[in-house]
């Protein structure tokens, strides 16, 4: 009860603060898809809606009035939300639909807001990846109270590039990206095999040529 009781007073406070359209498009358009969003993913994950704003009016590259499913803007980013039904944007849109969508999405990217969109399937039924994929990224934006050991921001940088890269790594592959030496970029990978993040691949006798991510990494990873 307290996501739904929460969800209606934050609803109420800003339908108080609309006149016009804005109101008139939060009572409207703030519907199934917005609400399972907030309820199975966003507030298991964040557990509040501090700086979250439905329905959120912007203006396309024509100067139309565009309304965002959710802004969230704590300050030092610009974030729009969108929740997608295969339907409405998919199945049903034709192509100069389609077209307008992907500008005004580059539009808004122009203006500073990074566009994220959820597929409607996703946030029914497997929450759980997007919670993940939100975690990811968030943690790019929030900042870090406690203090952090400098290994373990290598360590976590490592694996960071071994997401990004989508293949085993190679020492040279940590040489280049953190501007360390051979030696180094070994001790740090052997480290994370020792806690089970890495596993090697590719012996040519004593010595490793290749890095992979466990799967124990990727599950259970904190980003």
């Amino acid at each position: 009860m307290e996501f739904e009781a929460t969800h209606a007073r934050w609803i109420d406070a800003h339908l108080a603060q609309r006149t016009g359209e804005r109101k008139g498009r939060l009572e409207r358009g703030h519907q199934h898809g917005e609400t399972l969003f907030l309820r199975n993913v966003w507030w298991p994950l964040v557990g509040n809606f501090d700086q979250l704003h439905p329905e959120y009016e912007v203006l396309d590259w024509r100067g139309r009035s565009y309304f965002a499913d959710f802004a969230w803007l704590p300050g030092h980013v610009k974030m729009i939300w969108e929740i997608k039904g295969y339907g409405p944007h998919v199945r049903d849109m034709d192509r100069k639909k389609y077209c307008n969508e992907l500008n005004r999405e580059i539009f808004l990217q122009s203006l500073g807001f990074r566009v994220v969109s959820f597929a409607y399937d996703d946030v029914n039924q497997r929450p759980e990846l997007c919670i993940t994929l939100l975690r990811m990224l968030l943690s790019r934006y929030q900042p870090r109270h406690a203090p952090v050991q400098m290994e373990s921001v290598i360590q976590k940088e490592i694996i960071l590039l071994a997401f990004s890269l989508a293949r085993p790594l190679r020492p040279i592959d940590v040489q280049t990206h953190l501007s360390i030496n051979h030696r180094t970029a070994v001790r740090h990978l052997q480290s994370l095999c020792a806690v089970g993040w890495f596993k090697p691949l590719n012996r040519q006798g004593t010595r490793v040529r290749q890095y992979v991510l466990t799967r124990s990494a990727i599950d259970h990873f904190e980003w």
